[in-house]
């Protein structure tokens, strides 16, 4: 069996003669000439997901002002951002709400304003001190007009997720969208055969480093998602039934494209945000081809229960995602309807438009630096004080 090295596809990158596909394209190639012809045409595969991420923010260095201040409060378009990082930067969240319009307005919506280079208002506090006088202080701001603006998700890009539906009596209103009563629908919220993570089941071309596409800029995998948890249970081809891997991204703001960041409201619920993430996986041998080409019949997950504690109760049923894209599923002897959160449309135009940068020699493949775990798993908060 042969090996092909990142070094060796990237200089097919530069000099222009790598073969790009996309996750569903190489699932065709692999039927026509097989695993082994595939491996010998193709370097390199991308996927795309672009789904509600709700774990995402921006870190910002606003500059100085004259007289300084040492800001220990601040607003933006009257979301609240986090300081406390010395005297100009803040950390916004995506889901952080806006204390005069509640959750018609948040903090992914301030992010989508700054990318698309709309004015942003500033508001900051401070005690004062000797070399930081100034107590207060207003201002307009655009991504251009600040030091830096980058986009920092703790928690993007699960390699599966679990699917939600609802049995009691009354509607209820989640992060995985309105779930009817007594069963009726079902949503999910992951791309399938063009998920990243799936396509590349045991990290071993995705780690810290790697290169991506990261809301239309090229952005990096900065380390482990903040619930990773590899040891999910797999089923015979890699691929893990339950959440698995997620990872912690990193991006320059200011080359983001609003396209594939958007702000979002989900009713009841509050503000999330929509990342587009791609990622470019090189066949080095293989295996990897036999993992690219998972297809959605081959790719599991479980229905659970959001209108009980999840933990006490197992899950309703395990569906693959041909099942759940074929827009119903079986839970018993019921026939539900099922919906996506996750765009496929704009997956396919994310893993199409990282495929057309690496053809044109404007994106390489990064090695990762290191490895993303392959064991461990979350401690849930079991004891605590409080209602």
């Amino acid at each position: 069996m042969g090996y092909k090295s990142f070094d060796e596809i990237n200089e097919k990158i530069r000099s222009k003669k790598a073969v790009v596909v996309t996750a569903e394209e190489i699932i065709g190639i692999v039927d026509e000439v097989g695993v082994e012809g595939a491996f010998r045409e193709v370097d390199v595969v991308t996927c795309g997901t672009f789904s509600p991420m709700c774990s995402s923010g921006a870190f910002l260095n606003f500059g100085h002002s004259d007289p300084p201040i040492r800001m220990s409060k601040v607003w933006l378009n009257d979301v609240p951002a986090c300081a406390g990082l010395a005297a100009v930067d803040a950390y916004i969240g995506a889901t952080e709400l806006s204390e005069s319009r509640g959750m018609e307005y948040g903090g992914a919506h301030v992010i989508e304003d700054l990318i698309a280079g709309k004015k942003v208002r500033l508001r900051a506090t401070s005690y004062g001190t000797d070399c930081y006088p100034r107590r207060a202080l207003e201002a307009w701001i655009t991504a251009d007009s600040i030091n830096e603006a980058y986009m920092f998700n703790p928690r993007n890009c699960y390699q599966n997720y679990g699917a939600a539906a609802n049995t009691s009596d009354r509607t209820i209103y989640t992060y995985m969208g309105t779930l009817l009563p007594k069963l009726g629908n079902v949503n999910y919220c992951t791309a399938g055969e063009l998920s990243p993570l799936i396509c590349d089941p045991f990290y071993r071309t995705i780690g810290l480093g790697s290169r991506i596409f990261l809301g239309g800029a090229q952005g990096y995998v900065a380390w482990q998602g903040t619930q990773n948890n590899p040891s999910q249970p797999r089923a015979e081809n890699g691929v893990p039934i339950g959440g698995a891997a997620c990872l912690a991204l990193i991006g320059d703001l200011k080359q983001m494209d609003p396209r594939y960041i958007r702000a979002a409201v989900f009713e009841k619920y509050g503000v999330t945000m929509f990342v587009g993430v791609g990622t470019a996986i090189p066949l080095l041998d293989e295996e990897m081809v036999r993992h690219v080409a998972v297809r959605n019949r081959d790719v599991k997950t479980k229905i659970f229960d959001y209108s009980v504690a999840r933990r006490s109760k197992p899950a309703l049923a395990e569906v693959s995602y041909e099942e759940l894209r074929s827009g119903s599923v079986q839970v018993g002897s019921r026939t539900i309807p099922t919906a996506p959160l996750s765009s496929l449309k704009m997956a396919r135009e994310i893993a199409q438009k990282l495929k057309d940068w690496i053809v044109r020699g404007e994106f390489e493949l990064q090695e990762p630096v290191a490895s993303l775990p392959r064991e461990g798993s979350p401690q849930a908060l079991e004891n605590y004080e409080g209602e």
